[in-house]
């Protein structure tokens, strides 16, 4: 009889027990297999993006003179980075500081509009049908393929007729379109809102406006920042726009002033202030860092939104 039994256990296949298979393949999905190049490849894009913002930090502590006997990536002299700071503040009256409050005026009424009518517009081309809605779409993706510096000529002319250049609604009246805006915010609100939430929330006797503002918007939260990332960046570093638009030194953004201050050097007794310009460029630079880094669960999550179905 004991023959048979071990003969029977010899037969029968042995099975791995579910939770054991779970767990092997949670290990090996868990842990992905490492890759030599990319991890090679990754590496000297972030020796590559790093570089420049180390030559900036370390170029901003020299002096004037220290910029052209030293070596760019490491410290030489005296470390004048406060110096550098209080100097690029109140050279010629503080005309930083009011550059740094043009940009953030432009910033929080051209970003923060485009932001604003890129959800509302996003969002109706998303939840609502009307005719003519694909000539729209094939509109907005034109445009989206148009680049900015195309259209600053012609803005400049039509301005120039209504009497607005040389003035700050020149630089926010054309920051309040964002066509890329449009396009993400129409796709992200395609996938972030079911259109069966839109329906409960109608039976329930919600309107249009108060199932936007109360149901809706919480859902789009990562996409409008991230539309608010890119909108704020690309009004922050705006150039050409301001320059074509703008005369008054006291009107420009801070990539206007700054390139005035380097132009300095090259004009018949101008004065040479390139550790000023290079630390108002690190000056510069810092409030997108502080914002990128603040947002960046919001942004990344806003990326994602929608890579994968259920």
């Amino acid at each position: 009889m004991s023959a048979v039994v071990d003969s029977t256990r010899a037969a029968a296949p042995r099975t791995t027990p579910t939770y054991v298979r779970m767990r092997s393949s949670r290990r090996r999905v868990d842990k992905p297999k490492r890759s030599v190049p990319l991890t090679i490849v990754t590496g000297v894009v972030l020796v590559y993006s790093l570089v420049p913002l180390v030559w900036l930090v370390i170029n901003s502590s020299k002096t004037q003179a220290s910029l052209f006997t030293s070596f760019g990536l490491w410290f030489s002299g005296d470390f004048a980075l406060f110096s550098n700071i209080a100097d690029t503040l109140a050279y010629d009256d503080g005309i930083f500081v009011r550059w740094f409050l043009n940009t953030v005026l432009y910033v929080v009424l051209g970003a923060g509009g485009a932001t604003l009518l890129a959800v509302l517009g996003g969002y109706a081309l998303a939840k609502f049908n009307f005719p003519g809605k694909r000539a729209l779409f094939a509109v907005v993706i034109g445009a989206v393929a148009v680049p900015g510096t195309a259209l600053a000529v012609p803005t400049f002319l039509m301005f120039s007729q209504m009497g607005l250049t040389n003035t700050p609604w020149s630089v926010i009246i054309p920051s309040l379109i964002s066509p890329f805006g449009l396009y993400l915010m129409w796709t992200f609100a395609s996938e972030a809102i079911p259109n069966e939430l839109l329906e409960a929330a109608r039976i329930d006797g919600a309107g249009e406006f108060r199932a936007f503002f109360q149901i809706c918007l919480p859902l789009l939260g990562p996409g409008v920042v991230t539309v608010l990332l890119f909108t704020m960046v690309a009004t922050w570093n705006n150039y050409f726009l301001p320059l074509i638009m703008l005369k008054d030194p006291a009107w420009y953004p801070l990539t206007l002033g700054l390139n005035a201050w380097n132009a300095q050097a090259s004009t018949a007794g101008g004065e040479a202030i390139f550790n000023l310009v290079i630390t108002g460029s690190l000056l510069t630079i810092l409030p997108l860092i502080a914002a990128f880094l603040l947002l960046q669960r919001y942004w990344q999550s806003g990326l994602t939104a929608g890579a994968v179905k259920e």
